[in-house]
């Protein structure tokens, strides 16, 4: 049985994690990136200022970080009947290539979701590739007739 953990990213873990989102944008193509040096600790001061608001879950083989997914929660406005309210949106999932297709990227997606139960949003949305589709569809996101985006910039 190997030895998996899925759990919150711990600070002296985020440069591992930053690493991760490098090689996410290295593997889709994303072409003058700079230096990873700079973009790596860019990365893990923003993690650090944006903890309040973005959760890093990570997927960890024998104490080595292979994959992460991030929550972002945002604040609704308020209803009478429920004064705070907020909703989740699903993240940077990300597990490494020699990691895929064995059901990893599925635990880790459901633990981010159970951490959104927890907090009590009232949803998680999520922006997919094609190719990860059906690991949302299997842990319960659907399409939405009613959610709606408008495409202002790429990042």
């Amino acid at each position: 049985m190997e030895n998996i953990s899925i759990r919150p990213a711990r600070p002296d873990e985020l440069a591992a994690v930053a690493a991760l989102r490098w090689e996410w944008l290295v593997e889709n193509g994303s072409q003058d990136l700079g230096e990873p040096g700079a973009f790596l600790r860019h990365f893990v001061a923003w993690a650090r200022e944006n903890a309040g608001t973005h959760r890093c879950i990570v997927l960890v083989r024998d104490d080595r970080v292979i994959g992460m997914a991030w929550l972002a929660v945002v604040q609704r406005v308020p209803t009478p009947r429920a004064p705070r309210r907020a909703s989740g949106d699903l993240q940077c999932v990300y597990v490494v290539p020699e990691a895929r297709d064995g059901g990893l990227g599925g635990r880790l997606i459901r633990a981010v979701l159970d951490g959104a139960r927890e907090l009590g949003l009232e949803r998680v949305t999520v922006h997919s590739s094609p190719r990860a589709v059906p690991a949302y569809a299997r842990s319960g996101f659907q399409e939405s007739p009613r959610l709606l985006q408008a495409q202002l910039a790429r990042g």
